[in-house]
């Protein structure tokens, strides 16, 4: 059986899907035809219902609940990391809700959490997330949200934290902050939607034990290629919770979707969230 499967060139997607994809593991049959992209254009042709499983942001997710299931494996859950608002400058809160902001996409999770945090900072520009860094060096913008490898380079181009939401969540929450995860069809059968989620737990497994298998695959795709970035930004963002969201995991994900529901993002509480196990 081939499926169409999207996820997005940064390490800590290759890193975990190399196996799958090229077949270094037990695939039980199943077949791979790879779309990636940027995560935003992901949430567009999930919103587009155009792949079968597919990387998510959650903040997308909470629109396609009804379309989509999460996989037990591959989400990116932060510890104390997550995207962070930059600019040249310190800037009070006051000041930041009158500026002009860049943002990764209006349904990454990233905007979101900037939504919860600055509720009156509605001046916001949606740009590909490698060019934020510039337009703010360039003074197209006043702030940029940054996600990704962005996190490793900033501050060597002079650039200073205004504020990581993800520390920002986690002392508000006491939980790990969700940014994405791995949706599929939610009218495939349900022994389709446990097939594929073993055999990504797989892949991530076999990445974990030999982790210079998919170094080729993980360069050939980062934006950045400094290998200590590289390693970083896979060490951040690919963790046990990515093997499986366990209980603290999906606890994480229902407080978003709680909190989602509370500031009217989605109006049905009450849709399983996560494929049976």
């Amino acid at each position: 059986m081939r499926l169409t499967l999207g996820f997005s060139p940064c390490p800590n997607d290759t890193f975990i899907f190399d196996a799958l994809v090229h077949r270094k593991i037990d695939t039980e049959g199943l077949e791979f035809e790879v779309f990636m992209a940027d995560v935003e254009l992901l949430n567009q042709r999930a919103f587009n219902s155009e792949l079968d499983i597919t990387k998510l942001s959650f903040h997308a997710y909470a629109y396609l609940i009804e379309s989509y299931v999460l996989l037990n494996s591959g989400s990116a859950l932060g510890d104390n990391c997550g995207p962070i608002l930059i600019a040249k400058k310190t800037l009070s809160k006051r000041e930041i809700s009158k500026k002009k902001i860049a943002i990764p996409g209006k349904y990454t999770t990233a905007n979101f959490l900037l939504s919860l945090a600055f509720p009156n900072a509605k001046n916001k520009e949606e740009i590909l997330f490698s060019n934020i860094e510039q337009k703010l060096l360039d003074d197209k913008i006043d702030l940029g949200l940054i996600i990704h490898e962005n996190r490793f380079t900033y501050e060597e181009k002079g650039l200073i934290k205004i504020i990581d939401l993800g520390e920002w969540w986690e002392q508000k929450t006491q939980l790990p902050i969700p940014l994405g995860g791995i949706g599929i069809r939610r009218n495939f059968p349900v022994e389709l939607q446990q097939k594929i989620n073993r055999v990504l737990r797989r892949s991530i497994q076999f990445a974990f034990n030999n982790p210079k298998e998919s170094l080729y695959y993980v360069q050939q795709h980062a934006q950045e290629m400094n290998s200590d970035v590289i390693e970083k930004h896979i060490k951040m963002y690919v963790n046990d919770f990515s093997l499986d969201l366990g209980s603290t995991g999906k606890a994480a994900v229902r407080h978003l979707f709680k909190t989602a529901l509370e500031t009217g993002l989605i109006n049905d509480a009450a849709i399983t969230l996560f494929v049976e196990e």
